[in-house]
């Protein structure tokens, strides 16, 4: 009879956050590189084009930084004051941008040139975006109150909106309609523009009052339908609808401290938001539950995502900014692969062709396995099996090598799954006793460090009382001789003891809830 090799039980493990898809998803992103800025980082913009290139505001200046090296590309530092809000255009072609002086400057990207310039507002500009609808159009929020629309190729503002009362910091052009605008403000309000009448049309208070409370308004956001809206108010979130009149629909309470971030990622189907309480935490907009959180070095002031989802940027107080990266599995990839094979196949003279000249330039893929032989239909074939390969384990025991078997599956680097099954098989061989006798203090401790970290695990916690009683059962006699065995052996017995506390607190726990279960089940029994 053919050895049969070591049987590995497969445990159902726990369920826990940290093992879920979406937190595995979000974990992903490590590795984050720090730059190190000389002022606090107001402001970070992904361009939407492709390369996603992004622009990060600072003290006097934007800079952008290329995603793949970290390095700066590109600085633009013709600012009289502090500089903010800087934002690139669809196209990735035009950057604007405005300071605390009140100016408004768009810049070209390449050349670095100012090519216009807006100065009516009075007092510091927070808010400079471009519209993704309508890509001359630019929206711009001030501390004078005021939020107005630009028009880049007249150099002209079309439409002033006056009726907030108090800085307005927070403002975004709707992607499902160019005439309508969002915007937050320090009295306490969220307020729906259109341009079309150039007035107020939807008025959201947080705080439900008609004076509108004191807590102001730090971010706004809308959905990509244009039918919700999303802001922040001190460390509250609320979720507004606007098709309902802007009723809020939700309110989360899920930072310690103002929320001073908002993003989407690049499908809208999870919300990021970052605070003061130096968090950064993913919500799933079908629940409005965290699926994730972040943890930075200090608070945040501003979080972007880029639209191919390989890279979350957070700006902080401290002048910190955070890039955190993500590798792309080649199956996301594989779209853009497609696509650059159908642009060399593009050309004139490939067309006429019919395409049928192979990509230029892309390499070919082949496959791992071996061309098989092809011989007659009728012809006898005898197939091959390969015997499988006994791993190390096996071998010794086939060789009834109990002892140096068990310290082949001791090492750290083996599961614990494997380390049991292999112990399993000794006691059925009733080679346990075996495998345990005649070791010294260096043989015997990675055994004892072994029942130390399962103790309480409940897929071995059995296994290990029993093999824990037969090692106290042989090595007795020796306790006292190495200071190392018996300080093991008094981590053992505090880790049963605190794991007896801890069943017998659960015990506890069960019978009061049971008492109370009880109680609500006898009161809402139907009298008859």
């Amino acid at each position: 009879m053919d050895y049969q090799p070591v049987i590995v039980k497969v445990h159902p493990r726990p369920s826990s956050s940290k093992s879920s898809p979406e937190a595995r998803y979000w974990r992903q992103f490590k590795h984050p590189v720090f730059v190190k800025e000389y002022a606090p980082v107001t402001s970070v913009h992904f361009s939407p084009t492709k390369l996603h290139r992004y622009a990060v505001t600072a003290a006097t200046r934007v800079q952008l930084y290329a995603p793949r090296t970290q390095k700066v590309t590109k600085t633009i530092s013709r600012f009289k004051d502090i500089a903010r809000s800087g934002c690139i255009r669809a196209d990735g072609k035009l950057l604007v941008a405005g300071d605390d002086t009140g100016l408004i400057q768009v810049f070209d990207i390449n050349s670095r040139a100012i090519l216009r310039t807006f100065d009516s507002h009075k007092q510091a500009v927070h808010v400079t975006k471009f519209s993704s609808l309508a890509p001359t159009q630019v929206l711009s929020c001030s501390d004078d109150t005021t939020v107005r629309i630009w028009d880049v190729p007249s150099q002209s503002c079309t439409t002033t909106f006056t009726a907030h009362t108090d800085y307005v910091r927070s403002g975004q052009s709707s992607t499902s309609s160019p005439h309508l605008h969002l915007t937050g403000s320090y009295d306490a309000t969220v307020r729906l523009f259109d341009s079309r009448s150039g007035h107020c049309e939807m008025v959201m208070n947080p705080a439900g009052g008609s004076t509108g409370g004191n807590v102001p308004v730090e971010q706004v956001l809308m959905f990509p339908s244009g039918t919700v809206a999303v802001s922040s108010a001190g460390s509250i979130l609320r979720v507004w609808d606007l098709v309902a009149g802007g009723r809020c629909v939700r309110a989360l309470s899920n930072h310690q401290k103002t929320v001073t971030a908002i993003a989407f990622d690049s499908t809208a189907s999870r919300l990021l938001t970052g605070g003061l309480d130096q968090m950064v935490k993913v919500y799933d907009v079908s629940t409005y539950k965290v699926v994730h959180t972040m943890r930075y070095p200090a608070p945040v002031l501003c979080l972007a995502v880029s639209p191919d989802e390989t890279h979350i940027a957070a700006g902080m107080t401290d002048g910190t900014l955070s890039v955190r990266r993500r590798n792309p599995k080649p199956s996301e990839t594989q779209f853009d692969a497609s696509l650059a094979a159908a642009v060399l196949r593009s050309g004139t003279f490939e067309t006429f062709l019919g395409g049928t000249l192979p990509a230029i330039g892309l390499g070919t893929v082949k496959g791992k396995g071996k061309a098989k032989p092809l011989g007659d239909v009728n012809e006898f074939r005898i197939e091959s099996r390969r015997a499988k390969r006994l791993k190390g384990y096996d071998k010794l025991l086939k060789g009834f090598k109990y002892s140096a078997a068990l310290d082949s599956v001791l090492r750290k680097q083996v599961p614990p799954t494997t380390t049991f099954a292999l112990i399993q098989e000794l006691i059925h061989r009733d080679g346990l006793r075996i495998a345990l006798a005649g070791r010294d203090d260096v043989l015997l401790e990675p055994v004892l460090r072994v029942l130390v970290k399962h103790a309480t695990d409940p897929r071995f916690g059995e296994m290990v009382c029993d093999i824990a009683g037969l090692v106290i059962q042989m090595y007795t006699p020796i306790l006292g001789q190495s200071p190392l065995i018996d300080s093991l052996f008094l981590r053992l017995r505090k880790k049963v003891q605190t794991e007896l506390r801890f069943q017998k607190e659960i015990r506890r726990t069960k019978g009061a809830l049971d008492m109370i279960f009880s109680a609500v089940a006898s009161t809402n029994l139907p009298l008859r």
